[in-house]
């Protein structure tokens, strides 16, 4: 059987060991990189983050890494965005002021608000919430809805196309997007790494979306 090699990409914001740890977990190699040719030539590609949106652009412009993605997401390739990783892919964010963007996803970052229902609203979200189906894909076969997901984030991404919303989560009141799925691309606004058997289950049922990405090319 054939090994599968996933690139996390390394762009110094990134929880790397756990996202590793998660992939060997799966039975997959995972290679913690910023070499464009190791991306490109990867099986799949996770981009992990935490901290500042403005920070991780930045970063990824420094490493020449920001047409790396567009060009593995332009491929084909099965695509994973985590946390951060999750935020970048949209079209800008409102963190500390308006950043642009990878923009593969059309819609905004928002940060929480103050309050809601009368109510303060604690930022950051930090813990387990819910996450309830908004439509079927195979990454989240084994995930029953409604299960619970390790969160850590005060901003929330808005797709412009509610077709791209795979869960949604509600917090103090609001519901919003916690995962989104565009034709190859997968991403999370939860640690799937974090949240436990279920969450690991779905580095399992990606690796298997990556096999049947590659029967057709052996």
């Amino acid at each position: 059987m054939k090994s599968y090699k996933i690139a996390i990409v390394d762009y110094e914001m990134c929880n790397l060991f756990s996202v590793s740890h998660a992939c060997e977990f799966a039975g997959v190699q995972a290679i913690i990189t910023r070499d464009p040719k190791t991306i490109m030539q990867s099986d799949g590609v996770i981009l992990p983050g935490v901290g500042a949106f403005g920070d991780a652009m930045k970063n990824l412009k420094k490493h020449g890494l920001i047409q790396v993605v567009k060009d593995v997401v332009q491929s084909g390739k099965p695509f994973m965005g985590i946390c951060l990783g999750l935020q970048l892919l949209f079209s800008g964010s409102e963190e500390f002021g308006d950043h642009e963007g990878l923009g593969i996803i059309p819609g905004i970052v928002k940060k929480f608000p103050e309050s809601a229902n009368g109510k303060r609203v604690k930022v950051p979200q930090i813990g387990w919430n819910r996450i309830k189906k908004q439509k079927d894909h195979a990454v989240l076969s084994d995930v029953p809805d409604g299960a619970f997901m390790y969160f850590v984030h005060s901003f929330y991404v808005e797709p412009e196309e509610r077709e791209s919303v795979l869960t949604s989560t509600e917090y103090e009141g609001l519901d919003y997007c916690s995962s989104i799925q565009k034709n190859n691309t997968i991403a999370f606004q939860f640690h799937p790494e974090k949240s436990a058997g279920i969450g690991l289950g779905i580095y399992t049922s990606w690796k298997n979306i990556i096999e049947k990405n590659n029967e057709g090319k052996q």
